[in-house]
């Protein structure tokens, strides 16, 4: 799996992610001299992909990259969702590959990852794409919410849209189509609004989303075994832990678009 981002530094590296959640500073958030992290986790940075959604803190965190290069425990390379002047400093002077642009909500702490800071992407060798069409069917203000067996291989017990695998050679549309008949019983044309994909991470795998609304006056699911129960919820309803991650976000965008 491979995912375009932007250049900062150039260079090659590959390894395993260390990934943390906030912000960061090199500046008291690591040991210049041993690479020790001093914050979220307890881990080291030494030869590790530090992943990291933008850089904070004081410029002379600069010189703690540059410091645990000298020591030869810098991190092997750096992934950030926004380069900021400061790490952006510190990977040039220390020689460490950088790359920004990156969704790092897609990687997992200890991913195998492959960084090419020359041309500005990552691979995920061990994480596969999968394309899927994802629908909201809005019936007098309310969406239809569907919920998964905790059998299912994906997303097991989440409340979801209606959603499904876009089959080989299909497009989005006719699979979104196709799957509301199959898993709703109920049938649909033309959506009225539609999104570009939204990337979701589950597991080893990321979910290439193409998002549609469907509008109807009346429909009566009647589920498959695809899913096992289903509900009508207001879109600022759609917020619970129990629903699949972003859906809240699509249909926000998909009733404004």
């Amino acid at each position: 799996m491979k995912l375009e981002g932007r250049s900062i530094f150039q260079g090659k590296a590959e390894g395993t992610v260390l990934k943390l959640k906030e912000a960061f500073s090199f500046l008291g958030g690591v040991d210049g001299s041993t690479g020790d992290l001093r914050v979220e986790s307890k881990e080291n940075v030494s030869g590790r992909i530090l992943v990291f959604p933008r850089g904070k803190g004081s410029t002379v965190g600069s010189f703690t990259m540059y410091d645990l290069k000298v020591h030869g425990v810098s991190p092997a390379a750096v992934i950030n969702r926004t380069a900021e002047t400061i790490v952006t400093t510190g990977a040039v002077i220390s020689s460490i590959p950088m790359v920004d642009q990156i969704d790092v909500d897609l990687l997992m702490h200890n991913d195998k990852v492959f960084v090419n800071g020359t041309e500005g992407y990552i691979e995920l060798p061990d994480v596969k794409l999968i394309e899927s069409a994802s629908s909201a069917i809005l019936v007098n203000g309310k969406i239809l919410m569907v919920k998964r067996p905790l059998t299912t291989r994906s997303f097991p017990g989440k409340w979801s849209l209606v959603a499904g695998k876009l089959e080989q050679g299909e497009k989005p549309e006719e699979a979104a189509i196709r799957e509301i008949m199959e898993e709703t019983q109920i049938k649909v044309s033309k959506p009225i609004s539609k999104l570009e994909p939204m990337l979701i991470r589950e597991n080893d795998v990321i979910w290439k989303v193409h998002l549609f609304l469907f509008k109807l006056d009346s429909a009566s699911p009647v589920l498959n075994k695809e899913n096992e129960e289903f509900k009508w919820v207001s879109p600022e309803e759609i917020h619970s832990p129990e629903t699949v991650s972003l859906t809240r976000e699509a249909v926000r965008k998909l009733m404004e678009n």
